[in-house]
């Protein structure tokens, strides 16, 4: 969806330690009903138990004539759509996609639909007959998308959850840095080919919190667990 509608952005700038404490105070909500978090978090309950909405998956690329599209969510009908592709239980292998684009979902129904309510331009998608409020494609770096794609991470590996993990697989709460790792030469740039070591050394701990292995080593990134020169510690 495009960031802007009439020359303006559809949503306030949020920090991502903000986008953060939003994330983790849905899990706080769901624990302070009595239940556990575990890995991986649970998704479908926080949707449907917690939330009360519904989620379906259904052909969106036919929906909107798009290729691109992963995701969509109708305020008006509380209903989370996941496009088809993305169906872990006919390709297994795209489980991580499918979780993230589900909590990205989530991530505009927590930090952008009381916004988007007050707004008198967006009254349109509280009616009945509303048209989705975010249509999610692969690759669309909008301010909204950026900020629904940094929640859907805080909330899939929440950051004491992660760290407890990390230490739990790698013994301690040691860095790792980019340059120990063994860097293949496959990819067309360094970077890329550095993003790919990451991931294979990330694919561990991206099976166990159900991700994938890119938005694993984003994470990892973020908390400043994979880096690309661990420091000197000082004692």
């Amino acid at each position: 969806m495009s960031a802007h509608r009439s020359g303006r952005y559809r949503v306030p700038y949020l920090r991502e330690s903000q986008i953060e404490r939003e994330a983790q105070s849905l899990l706080d909500e769901w624990m302070a009903k009595g239940h556990l978090l575990a890995v991986p978090v649970p998704l479908d309950d926080l949707v449907e138990l917690h939330l009360g909405l519904s989620f379906e998956v259904e052909d969106l690329r036919a929906r909107f004539e798009s290729r691109d599209v992963l995701g969509a969510i109708w305020f008006n009908e509380n209903v989370i759509r996941v496009d088809s592709s993305l169906d872990p239980r006919r390709n297994p292998s795209m489980l991580g996609r499918f979780n993230f684009t589900l909590a990205h979902e989530i991530g505009h129904w927590r930090i952008h639909r009381a916004h988007l309510r007050a707004d008198p331009n967006e009254a349109c998608l509280f009616d009945a007959n509303g048209r989705a409020a975010f249509v999610c494609r692969d690759g669309d770096r909008a301010p909204e998308e950026w900020q629904a794609d940094q929640f859907a991470g805080c909330l899939l590996m929440p950051r004491q959850l992660l760290r407890d993990a990390w230490v739990d697989w790698r013994g301690d709460d040691r860095q790792v840095a980019v340059s120990s790792l063994d860097i293949p030469t496959e990819l067309a740039t360094p970077q890329a080919n550095e993003n790919l070591a990451m991931e294979r050394f990330c694919r561990p701990l991206a099976e166990r919190f159900a991700v994938s292995a890119a938005a694993m080593r984003i994470r990892l990134e973020a908390l400043e667990l994979l880096v690309s020169q661990v420091e000197p510690r000082l004692f």
